[in-house]
């Protein structure tokens, strides 16, 4: 496996951005290790197993959510590689059925293993003897991160249409962005609109996505661009959070009626300012590190399982729940205690072992997942055109509406599955509904993927 990342390593070209593998890498590093940290799992006598926030209870640490909120950086890079991605596909002659299936796949493929896989243990673990609270709660534990992956795969779908417009109107689409997250927000706190904040689940990413885009095209190459990012940015934090009307967590908090990510808010955006504008000034430092090929090679190393590593990185905490705490092999002391605080450090080292076990698992679905795509470009297809000359414009329509359903109709089952909690619906611990339209639209985003690879 080394000698095969060093040969990956070694054969990068010149032009690519390492930049923005390392970004992602470090995103996703910040985010495991905040979910580990934050979330605490606890295993009683009777046999019952319960995962919950401790920043309900440890209010001083809502100031530190400030570093780990780094899901901005991950949109940015999205961004940035979707932008790419799009432009070199379209280069190539593959057109936007093509694309969606190829970016699509390959975060739906080891997606659909995780929820899969968790809906058949949750009934074989009752089977077994496992009580139903206790199933419903490991998989509402390994169900995290796929809120992330639902706004992510959406802002994915709209690339097609927001990358054009970009290319029209530039920070003109960021600014209007964002002032209607403004306004959602001003709506809902002066004059009472409910749930019209519900919106800002797609507008936030999608402005930080459209940053991704902008930075692509060199538009934050200026150094004073990004110093007023950061700048203006945290200031904007500040007055948003201390005096103003958002609270200072940038993490959902249990039992508080005001959230920053339930749904994101205008002080979100403020922090991804900060995030986007520190990055931009800490490119050059970085990039003068990463010429080097050890360096250049760790980053490879994550980047080449990242998806995996949040996909099962709370499936390790389940894990290592069920098999440390009934034996009494980790100890379970009172949050707000230091004996709490210090055992966090052994806790982390165990969940790295189960985590890096499951990468070895799984990271081979992520890997093949990359190579399930578009097949050959379509002659006359491209910039001008959505179909070759060999394909019937109407099976050329046909598929894009399919390929750009298909991953709506994913989403839509995700959302139902993040929305539910722990509720046990249906014998696998997830809605069936959910479970059902969700498979469906993974289930034929992949088909097309293999028919048109034919």
């Amino acid at each position: 496996m080394l000698r095969g990342i060093r040969e990956v390593a070694e054969r990068t070209p010149p032009q690519r951005e390492r930049y923005v593998d390392l970004l992602r890498a470090v995103a996703i590093t910040a985010v495991v290790l905040g979910h580990w940290l934050v979330v605490n799992v606890t295993y009683d006598g009777a046999g019952d197993l319960d995962g919950y926030s401790v920043l309900g209870e440890l209010t001083w640490s809502h100031p530190v959510t400030w570093v780990f909120q780094v899901m901005p950086l991950f949109f940015l890079v999205g961004g940035y590689a979707n932008g790419a991605s799009w432009d070199s596909h379209r280069r190539r002659g593959v057109d936007t059925a093509g694309w969606l299936l190829t970016r699509g796949n390959r975060l739906l493929i080891p997606t659909t293993v995780l929820i899969v896989l968790a809906a058949v243990a949750a009934p074989v673990a009752r089977l077994a003897g496992a009580a139903e609270d206790v199933t419903e709660t490991a998989v509402w534990l390994v169900a995290i991160p796929l809120w992330f992956l639902t706004a992510y795969l959406a802002v994915v779908m709209l690339t097609p249409i927001l990358h054009p417009l970009h290319r029209r109107a530039g920070w003109t689409v960021i600014v209007v962005l964002v002032g209607v997250v403004a306004l959602t927000d001003a709506a809902e706190q002066l004059l009472g609109v409910p749930h019209i904040t519900l919106v800002n689940y797609l507008l936030v990413w999608l402005a930080v996505h459209q940053v991704g885009f902008a930075w692509r095209d060199g538009m934050l190459d200026d150094r004073r661009v990004a110093a007023g990012l950061a700048g203006g940015g945290l200031v904007a934090l500040v007055l948003l959070t201390v005096p103003g009307p958002y609270p200072i967590s940038m993490v959902t908090v249990p039992g508080e009626e005001a959230q920053n990510t339930a749904p994101p808010t205008l002080a979100l955006l403020a922090l991804a300012a900060c995030w986007i504008g520190g990055a931009i000034l800490l490119r050059g430092w970085a990039a003068r590190r990463l010429a080097g090929l050890r360096t250049w090679m760790a980053v490879v190393a994550v980047n080449s399982v990242v998806l995996t590593v949040f996909l099962w990185h709370m499936a390790a905490v389940v894990i290592a729940a069920i098999v440390l705490y009934p034996p009494g092999l980790m100890p379970q002391p009172e949050v707000e205690s230091v004996d709490w605080l210090l055992w966090r450090v052994p806790w982390l080292v165990c969940l790295s072992v189960v985590l890096m076990v499951l990468v070895l698992l799984f990271g081979g679905v992520e890997r093949h997942a990359r190579k399930v795509g578009a097949g050959p470009a379509r002659p006359g297809a491209g910039e001008t055109g959505e179909t070759g000359e060999g394909d019937a414009p109407g099976r050329g329509r046909a598929m894009t509406v399919t390929a750009c359903a298909a991953p709506a109709v994913a989403v839509a089952g995700l959302l139902g599955i993040t929305t539910a909690g722990a509720t046990g619906e249906g014998p696998v611990g997830i809605p069936g509904w959910a479970l059902a339209v969700y498979l469906v639209g993974a289930g034929t985003l992949w088909l097309l993927a293999v028919l048109r690879s034919r």
